[in-house]
This record gives structure tokens, sequence and C-alpha cells, in this order.
């Protein structure tokens, strides 16, 4: 069995259970309960989930993002983390992860898309988000970290996929953007996944604490 460590912030919450389901008897599949947060909070707390799900050193492959939460504006003065420092994060993490997980294979995904003009308070936009993606992509340039471009993926997608303004917890996105994840995971680990219904699914049951604010 491969080991599978998904790491992520409410968009990686929205699919991690899909991935694992379908993945069942092939890999196991751990993720934290608490969403990621910032690229510094996963710097921050990268070792403690890998204790606290007790997967050991050995894992396979490891599927991480931060992003959204870097490029939040709140009361119009800006990202919440300015994209020098959310750059050299990025480049902390993958040479953390890759201390912490020696032989695994790593993935990096680029954040999603949002819907702009309807959220009144927590505020993003798609040209800094790209921006952001892009600044990530060159942190991680000459490693041989492999980049899943979700935010290319999720651009394409219709508004009716989105359950909100930033989220994608509806079964059409859980199956594209999960199902873009699996096929990553698959190609470089050279497993075979199973099929999971999308009309039986039911996500992980997080709680607000769990989400985060």
């Amino acid at each position: 069995m491969k080991k599978i460590f998904l790491i992520g912030d409410s968009i990686r919450m929205g699919y991690d259970k899909y991935v694992k389901e379908a993945l069942s008897g092939a890999a196991e599949v751990y993720y934290p309960e608490e969403n990621s947060r910032f690229a510094e909070y996963v710097l921050r707390y990268a070792h403690t989930w890998k204790n606290n799900l007790g997967m050991g050193a050995d894992v396979d492959l490891v599927h991480w993002n931060a992003g959204l939460w870097d490029v939040l504006e709140l009361f119009g003065d800006g990202p919440l983390t300015p994209i020098d420092f959310y750059a050299a994060f990025i480049k902390r993490i993958d040479k953390r992860l890759r201390f912490l997980f020696p032989h695994a294979k790593i993935v990096f995904a680029t954040s999603t898309s949002v819907i702009e003009g309807v959220a009144k308070e927590f505020i993003r936009h798609n040209d800094v988000i790209d921006s952001y993606n892009r600044k990530a992509i060159e942190a991680l340039a000459g490693t041989d970290t492999v980049i899943n471009d979700l935010y290319a993926l999720t651009k394409s997608l219709p508004d009716t996929y989105h359950s909100d303004a930033t989220h994608y917890n509806t079964p059409e996105a859980t199956e594209i953007i999960g199902g873009r994840v699996i096929s990553v995971i698959c190609s470089q680990l050279g497993i075979k996944a199973g099929e999971v219904n999308i009309e039986n699914f039911e996500p992980e049951k997080y709680t607000a604490d769990n989400i985060g604010g």
C-alpha cells in the first residue's frame, strides 16, 4: 500500500475524502482534520500533522497547497501575505516536506480561481491568485516538484460549479477537481484508482472550527 499525504486549505477539505475513497485498496490517504490555512501555517504544522496522524516518514507522495488565505484582502490594504514572503515560505515548505518525508514525491497544487465581486468582506482577485501561483512555481524551479495546475482547471469551470465565491463543494466540481488530484497521484505512483459514485458520495463532515475563519 502506498502512503499519500494531502495538505491544503478548505479546497482540499472538499475533495480529500473523494480521493481517499477512490484510492482505497491502492493507498492509505492521510490529511489533517483542520484547514491548512496560510503558507506560514503549513510550515509551522507540517511536522505536527505528520506526528498526530501517525503516518511515519515512509510517505510515497505529498500533494500540497497554500495560497488562498495568503492572497486574502481585508479592508483594502492588499493581500495578507506579501508575495515575496509567500515565495519564501513556499521554498521553506518544500524543503521541510523533503526533510520530513525523504522518499516522497512532492506535488504542489496551484490555488483555485474565485468568483469576483460577490464577497463583500473577504476579498480575493483572480489576477492576484494567478500572480501568487506563478511566484510559487518560480520558487519551486530547480526542484523535482510536480505542479498540479488547479487554477487553470477551475478557471474554465462554470460559476454553477461553485458552492460560493471561493469554494467548489458541488458534486460536479468535486468530481473534476478530485479527479485531477487522483489522476496526478496515480500517474506519479503507478497505481490505479477505483470509481466513486458521486451521487452517493458524502464529503468529510468538518466542523466550523475545523474549517477556520
